[in-house]
């Protein structure tokens, strides 16, 4: 017979079990409350709404004063297949044998033709007039302008600006709704906003998006400084408004990429208003113009005049008797700040002497051997048919130095040749030896040497010279003006 288990024996078995299983919840319990107290803190400092809750209220103000554009240009000559097959497509003079083969088909064609386009616009004051693209209206012998309310009036150019793609045209009407103008520097990447225009004829589209980017620079001119959207933009948008949650236009819709999905672009606001503004009052835009010609700091450069820090516009060339000359700027200065505003790259400093008036002076702010200057500047007009930088010619025989090059001073000759001016210090490179040292740098026939090792070279011996003193195997740091604009620095070993 088994002995009976005690009770007491059974109590203290029930106990070590429950404090067994208290503590291991216990423990649990304390590491999962470690666990979330080292979690980060992932809250935001405010509410980010993440997606407005409707559009509808910025579309019902701003559609009001989105207009549709049509365009109409007589084309005459038999238009495209006309000029393509007798407007000498390949530069010759000897099609007239196809000419008199193929005229007497080509005559049953309509010998001028009705070309029509289709654009956006915005209503900028309430009598009538009107922000759109210079291409959409560009060579137009008509402009018809559809309005909200299905009205249609008769516009009239009152003028363009090409280099940024604006124009502004006018109608005959009172009391029209407009739109505001903002400030697109305000803008932040990631911004909702609201295009609104009449893509592919389909008049008063919302779409919505954000600001993908800023600044973009497309090569469409020098004056880029595009916005990016996602928001939905095609043909027909062009010159429509980019809205902000304001219901004000931060961006001139004006380019898409054909094979992009979700990519457009803008022109900002505030490049917008001073040419809106120049356009209103005088029917063209004049620019400041500095006098310069510029380039942006490679990492060549910055090791050749020992800087670290690749900000600012390198003077390449100073135009004689032009605004920089008579403030005696000089090449080689380093430009970094038009009165208050910093300048970082040589398109900065493109763009905001274009945003001054003719004849308004200017501080700019340079750096010159290391140390830090301000210049008075008076600007005048920008002359855009003028040229300033001219093409190089071919290269001359000669004889070739260690490095590869053949070099001449600037005489009347030469710089006739090359397009510099007979004053210009230096020694031109007029021929190059193939697989040389210089030909493998990068050196081109036509740049112009400045300096070796930072010292000046104005004639053949003062080069030798310096070549003669440097080791065999020593690096040579060499300083070249190219194409009467830009620095190049090159290092090559002897």
């Amino acid at each position: 017979m088994k002995n009976p288990i005690n009770a007491s024996d059974k109590f203290a078995k029930s106990y070590r079990k429950n404090f067994v299983f208290n503590s291991i919840n216990m423990i649990w319990f304390m590491v999962i409350v470690i666990c979330f107290t080292a979690l980060p803190d992932i809250s935001f400092s405010k509410s980010v709404p993440m997606v407005p809750a409707t559009f509808s209220d910025i579309a019902d103000e701003a559609r009001p004063a989105v207009v549709n554009i049509r365009t109409t240009k007589n084309i005459k000559g038999g238009g495209r297949v006309f000029n393509h097959f007798f407007g000498q497509p390949f530069g010759g003079g000897g099609d007239e044998m196809f000419r008199q083969f193929m005229e007497p088909f080509m005559q049953q064609q309509p010998r001028q033709y009705e070309q029509n386009s289709l654009g956006s616009g915005f209503i900028v004051s309430s009598e009538g007039y009107i922000v759109t693209n210079n291409h959409v209206i560009e060579g137009a012998d008509s402009i018809s302008v559809k309005m909200y309310d299905n009205k249609e009036y008769s516009a009239k150019l009152v003028g363009r600006d090409p280099k940024t793609d604006l124009a502004l045209i006018k109608i005959d009407a009172k009391g029209l709704t407009s739109l505001k103008l903002g400030n697109s520097s305000d803008l932040k990447v990631g911004t909702w906003v609201v295009a609104i225009g009449s893509p592919f004829g389909l008049e008063q589209t919302v779409t919505a998006g954000i600001v993908s980017a800023k600044g973009r620079i497309l090569g469409s001119g020098p004056y880029d400084d595009f916005i990016q959207t996602d928001a939905s933009i095609n043909p027909g948008n062009s010159g429509g408004p980019l809205l902000n949650l304001e219901g004000e236009v931060i961006g001139i819709n004006t380019a898409i990429i054909q094979s992009g999905q979700g990519i457009g672009f803008a022109i900002p606001s505030d490049l917008a208003k001073g040419i809106v503004e120049q356009l209103k009052n005088s029917g063209q835009v004049t620019r400041g113009w500095l006098g310069v010609a510029i380039q942006d700091i490679t990492p060549e450069l910055a090791e050749y005049y020992g800087i670290t820090n690749r900000e600012g516009a390198l003077v390449g060339t100073v135009y004689k008797d032009h605004p920089a000359d008579k403030a005696g700027i000089r090449a080689g200065d380093m430009i970094i700040k038009v009165n208050d505003e910093p300048v970082k790259t040589s398109r900065d400093l493109s763009s905001s002497i274009a945003r001054h008036a003719v004849g308004e002076k200017v501080d700019i702010t340079l750096i010159r051997d290391g140390q830090l200057k301000t210049v008075q500047v008076t600007l005048t007009k920008r002359n855009d048919s003028e040229q300033f930088e001219q093409s190089l010619s071919q290269s001359e025989n000669g004889q070739f130095d260690e490095l590869g090059m053949n070099l001449s001073v600037i005489n009347d000759q030469i710089a006739s040749r090359f397009g510099y001016d007979p004053r210009t210090k230096g020694l031109v490179v007029i021929e190059i030896e193939p697989d040389s040292k210089a030909a493998i740098s990068g050196i081109r026939v036509g740049d112009v040497l400045r300096e070796v090792n930072h010292r000046a070279v104005d004639n053949i011996n003062q080069y030798n010279a310096i070549l003669k003193q440097t080791q065999k195997g020593s690096s040579l740091q060499l300083l070249f003006i190219r194409g009467n604009a830009s620095f190049i620095a090159v290092r090559l070993v002897k």
